[in-house]
This record gives C-alpha cells, sequence and structure tokens, in this order.
C-alpha cells in the first residue's frame, strides 16, 4: 500500500504546480493518498498552488553596472580617460602599420621563393604561413580599434 501511495505522490508532482491544491487523505485503514482533490472529509491540504512555484528572480535595477566599483576605488577623471583611449588608438594605429609593412616583406618574400622554385611547394610553407600570421594579425587589430569608442 506504501508503493501506491508513493507512486501516485511521484505522479502528482509534475501536476502540482498547475494544480491549485495538494491532498494527504487517509482512510479508515490507515492508507494515505494523495490527490489533487478532496476525496473526503479526511483529507488534509499539504500544499497549495502559489507557494509551490520558483520565486520570481530579483531584477537588477536598470544602469546598474554588472561588477560595481567598491565604493572607495579611485575614479578616473572623464579628460583622463579621453587622453588614455586616444593613447590607445595612436598605439594601435602604429601597430596595423607595422603589420602592414610587415606583411608587404612577407608576401613579397613568398613570391620570391615560389619565382626560385618553380611555384608552391613544401620548402614555401614557412613563408605561406608567415603571411597567414601578418594577415591574422591585421585582422585583430582592425577588430580592436573597431571596438574603440
Amino acid at each position: 500500500m506504501t508503493r501506491s501511495s508513493l507512486a501516485l505522490l511521484f505522479a502528482l508532482i509534475p501536476f502540482s504546480v498547475s494544480a491549485q491544491s495538494i491532498y494527504k487523505c487517509t482512510d479508515a485503514n490507515g492508507s494515505t493518498t494523495y490527490s489533487s482533490s478532496r476525496l473526503d472529509k479526511n483529507c488534509k491540504v499539504i500544499s497549495t498552488g502559489p507557494e509551490n512555484s520558483l520565486p520570481a528572480p530579483k531584477a537588477k535595477p536598470a544602469g546598474a553596472a554588472a561588477n560595481p566599483s567598491p565604493s572607495g576605488f579611485p575614479r578616473v577623471a572623464e579628460d583622463a580617460q579621453k587622453a588614455r583611449d586616444g593613447d590607445r588608438r595612436h598605439i594601435l594605429e602604429q601597430e596595423l602599420a607595422g603589420e602592414q609593412r610587415s606583411l608587404e616583406q612577407a608576401k613579397k618574400e613568398l613570391a620570391e621563393q615560389e619565382a626560385t622554385r618553380g611555384g608552391p611547394s613544401d620548402r614555401t610553407a614557412p613563408y605561406r604561413d608567415r603571411v597567414g600570421q601578418h594577415e591574422r594579425n591585421i585582422q585583430a587589430i582592425q577588430k580592436e580599434l573597431g571596438g574603440l569608442k
């Protein structure tokens, strides 16, 4: 009899969210039955609808930072931050120009190697790899520059 009561309980668990109340009923023989409706006067409510649901997540206030700075944390002045951003842009632009020069040089060396060897070969693979590396570096720098304010 206990097995059937437990089986009924587990069968009713998915419905507990949609049901208004869950009742625990005990008959004259002492058997316990769980139900979503009151079977007789010996049934007692063990849970009701709203208490079974999970609480709503707490809403974060609009405009609040995901990781707020501690109150004693030093703040950077707006003009100082703009100067830092300008320096960063200047450095990235210099790196981009250097990578573009290196790419042109690597392409020139690759073309020379392919001309002496009669086309692409295993010996020109390091030169092709170098060209590919400079192209990837240029893309990464351009992405960084695109993300600046």
